[in-house]
């Protein structure tokens, strides 16, 4: 009884919360865009305490958009099969043949015996990997291929709970070292082009965000190891060679990592044949449902998928619709119009705290292709650094590590069940702050001089 009194105590005031942060939106938006605030801080709040699954909130907004009139039932669910949750279907079950055929185990041994053997030395580890692997494959598709190891490497909870931290954090940092590593990147190069602006070379890209990416994964390590104890990692021993469905699943992975670089290059020469991202990591997926392979059997590996990430994507981006057709991303852009007038460098830190903090309550992905013809509008109206301010949404998209929702590794390393949202919450505002500091300070003082 007591158990369900917490319960609804803990939904009474997420309603609560929800109903304060529609009636304070009124002072600067329609009802509309209001409700959509109100029922945003309202998931937002669940999301937070768990007091209901993390997939049944996610599918709350089916229900809630087209009770309030924000979008109607079919517009909220045809975003719950974005090409995006595919890709994630795909690694899940890359990730499920790793771990079913102890592949991990081997790797981790490995990795084990090139890095100090302490909680530290694996935290950077893992998050130095993840950044300089996210550079060349995309961040979700190294995270998924990461976190099996970082959850194999110790029994420890805290401990496995920093390690998945640490491959979350580390992908999205260096996801943004190229063009290729994460999708709000490829969406700037393709805003840019359609409007007719001056491509930034590849070269020139890796050189401007590198530094800002090495800092940004060495505070990270540094900030996830404070507070664990210098003892050794003790291991049980693994056998050195492979065997026959080990080598299976790493000949997909292999494949898998020659067909996206192949396709990131290729892509343009391939016709009308189209080899999307979410595609080639789907048919990773389930080649190993097929012969040859066949290492997964529906029945017994099918429900280790964690569809509730899924879902939660699927709300990210009915958040991210629901912004558009409400008019609630133009009203943000008349308020960032209004602000111009600031000096350029609080005007730059205005925008990093929006797009970082905004980023948390829908995914970077969706919100990206919202906010930057916003902020090319704005930009041009008031005779601004475009390419700057874009780049500095762009990076700022990347650099949310307070809520699962918010990018593709804080939902997988949630998805692993190693940490809770508080968990996220806790490290992650701290480094969304850092981050918006590192990011604002480099585009005043580099990224200004070269763009």
């Amino acid at each position: 009884m007591r158990e369900y009194q917490e319960q609804f105590i803990k939904i009474a005031i997420a309603i609560v919360i929800g109903f304060i942060v529609f009636g304070l939106s009124l002072s600067l938006f329609n009802g509309l865009q209001s409700s959509l605030l109100g029922l945003i801080a309202f998931l937002v709040t669940l999301w937070t305490n768990e007091v209901l699954p993390l997939g049944v909130v996610s599918l709350l907004p089916i229900l809630l958009f087209p009770a309030f009139g924000i979008l109607e039932t079919k517009a909220t669910t045809i975003n719950y099969s974005h090409p995006i949750i595919y890709l994630f279907l795909g690694g899940f079950l890359l990730a499920i043949a790793v771990e079913k055929t102890k592949l991990h185990s081997y790797i981790a041994d490995k990795m084990l015996g090139l890095f100090p053997s302490t909680p530290r030395g694996m935290i950077f580890s893992l998050s130095i990997t993840a950044g300089f692997l996210s550079a060349i494959l995309s961040n979700t598709t190294t995270t998924l291929l990461l976190i099996s190891i970082a959850l194999f490497i110790t029994q420890d909870a805290k401990l496995k709970m920093r390690f998945a931290l640490a491959i979350a954090y580390g992908a999205s940092v260096g996801g943004i070292i190229t063009p290729i590593g994460t999708p709000p990147n490829l969406i700037l190069m393709g805003i840019m082009s359609d409007k007719g602006m001056e491509l930034i070379p590849f070269i020139q890209w890796i050189w401007m965000v590198l530094p800002l990416a090495l800092v940004m994964l060495g505070i990270v390590s540094l900030f996830l190891s404070f507070g664990t104890s210098k003892t050794q990692i003790h291991r049980e021993k693994v056998k050195h060679t492979l065997d026959k469905n080990q080598k299976k699943v790493l000949f997909i992975i292999g494949g898998l990592i020659f067909i996206l670089l192949l396709n990131a290059k290729m892509k343009p020469y391939w016709g009308g044949l189209d080899l999307s991202e979410p595609g080639i990591l789907l048919a990773a997926g389930l080649v190993f449902f097929m012969p040859p392979f066949k290492l997964l059997q529906w029945k017994e590996d099918a429900p280790k998928v964690p569809y509730q990430i899924m879902f939660l994507f699927g709300a990210g981006f009915s958040i991210a619709k629901a912004f558009g057709d409400t008019g609630l991303a133009d009203a943000v852009a008349s308020y960032l119009l209004a602000m111009t007038d600031m000096p350029p460098m609080l005007l730059l830190l205005s925008v990093a705290v929006l797009i970082t903090f905004t980023t948390e309550i829908t995914s970077n992905t969706a919100l990206i292709s919202i906010m930057l013809p916003v902020i090319y509008a704005v930009s041009q109206q008031a005779g601004i650094n475009t390419t700057l301010f874009m780049m500095v949404a762009t990076v700022c998209a990347s650099y949310a590590f307070m809520l699962p929702i918010a990018t593709a590794p804080n939902a997988i390393a949630m998805s692993s069940g190693a940490l809770h949202v508080k968990d996220m919450i806790r490290y992650g505002i701290i480094l969304n702050f850092v981050g918006i500091f590192l990011i604002v300070l480099i585009a005043e003082f580099f990224w200004k001089t070269v763009l």
